[in-house]
């Protein structure tokens, strides 16, 4: 791959478009940051790897990069009277304080985010906060500590909402069957186990019959077939968001074909490659990226032909990030961030921000989220169905 096709620019910010320039109207402006890591790969002009190889390390907020750029592309095509600035977060140059501090940002109408640390979100989330301007996160983590900012709309809904909707899908499922919960021992662990046993308190209709299970990591097969039965359909949950552990556990189910059983998981599971290729397995997910429809083919084809690989769901996440909220921008324009539900300009996924407080008796929100989450079920490695 070579270093314009990785990226053109400077690590500080760039303008990558402005469409209808011609007009009299001054263009919004969105500003969008993700970390690229430009500083660390390049000296001066030079690519510091010396092969052809990129750090993995720089491959998310690349790929968010190239759905921003596929996106710019596609509004650029139908004159859309915007103008977007791109700041790597990991500039060393132009590092995030220098450019929050840069007036030009007081101008931005709304701010796209891929975060990949807590660090980074507050000082942006505070400055959208004081600066009155929408901040959407499309990546984990999620809040950062955040409270009483309104303008933080987080696209990824919190673990808390994962495991209510998980918890509702399985009592509408599998309302009167035995769930076994495997776990593994510790602290988030614990936290899960905690949430489901209150929901199941607090259920107005019959509570769900859950086994808890506690694992160690090197648990072996006979462990977890020995809590199954052969003579009835199994129901497993898995609450860890360990990616080892999820993926040790289904591997074990699916090593006995005498045991019909479902195993349903956590969302980290929608990034565990081959996860289930022997097993049926459900997992949430806030994200529902069709890769057959016109769409998702126009992204994989366009893609394949610029970038000469198959794109992520951090390209599509980049597209639809400023497709969807750019459009909706230029609708609602200073009334935005009451506007995020707006399914006008849906591409793949429905969003449903909701108000948070933390404390009962807060005046405003602490953050908005996206409340709406997809269940995926895989058969066999194969993507069966989407609810």
């Amino acid at each position: 791959m070579s270093r314009l096709k990785i990226y053109c620019t400077t690590a500080m910010a760039l303008l990558l478009f402005v469409a209808g320039m011609a007009q009299t109207t001054t263009p919004l402006k969105v500003a969008v940051f993700a970390p690229v890591y430009l500083d660390s790969a390049f000296d001066a002009q030079e690519y510091k790897h010396g092969n052809n190889a990129l750090p993995r390390i720089i491959l998310p907020g690349l790929e968010f990069y190239n759905g921003i750029m596929l996106a710019v592309d596609s509004m650029n095509a139908e004159s859309q009277d915007l103008e977007v600035y791109f700041y790597d977060t990991k500039s060393i140059h132009e590092p995030l304080e220098k450019v929050l501090n840069n007036e030009s940002m007081k101008q931005v109408s709304l701010i796209i985010a891929s975060f990949n640390t807590r660090s980074e979100i507050k000082p942006l989330a505070t400055f959208a906060r004081q600066q009155r301007i929408p901040l959407i996160s499309m990546t984990y983590p999620n809040d950062g500590g955040l409270s009483a900012n309104p303008y933080f709309a987080l696209v990824n809904p919190t673990l808390g909402t994962h495991i209510e909707a998980l918890y509702k899908y399985m009592h509408k499922t599998y309302p009167t069957e035995p769930i076994t919960l495997f776990k593994r021992k510790g602290a988030a662990e614990d936290m899960i186990a905690g949430m489901l046993a209150d929901m199941n308190k607090k259920t107005p209709g019959l509570p769900l019959k859950i086994k808890s299970v506690e694992l160690t990591d090197s648990f072996s097969t006979d462990q977890v077939l020995v809590q199954l039965d052969s003579t009835r359909q199994n129901i497993v949950f898995c609450s860890s968001l360990n990616e080892n552990f999820g993926s040790n556990l289904v591997k074990a189910i699916a090593s006995s074909k005498s045991y019909k059983t479902v195993t349903i998981g956590m969302p980290t599971w929608d990034a565990i490659r081959d996860l289930g290729k022997d097993a049926e397995i459900i997992y949430s997910t806030p994200y529902n990226y069709s890769r057959t429809d016109k769409l998702g083919q126009y992204i994989n084809t366009t893609y394949r032909s610029k970038y000469i690989g198959r794109p992520s769901d951090m390209v599509y996440k980049g597209f639809e990030a400023l497709y969807h909220f750019g459009r909706l921008l230029l609708k609602h324009r200073n009334n935005l961030i009451d506007q995020l539900s707006d399914q006008d300009f849906k591409l793949f996924n429905e969003y449903d921000f909701q108000p948070v407080k933390l404390r009962k008796d807060s005046f405003v929100a602490d953050y908005l989220e996206n409340k709406k989450v997809y269940f995926v079920r895989k058969l066999d490695g194969q993507i069966k169905s989407v609810q």
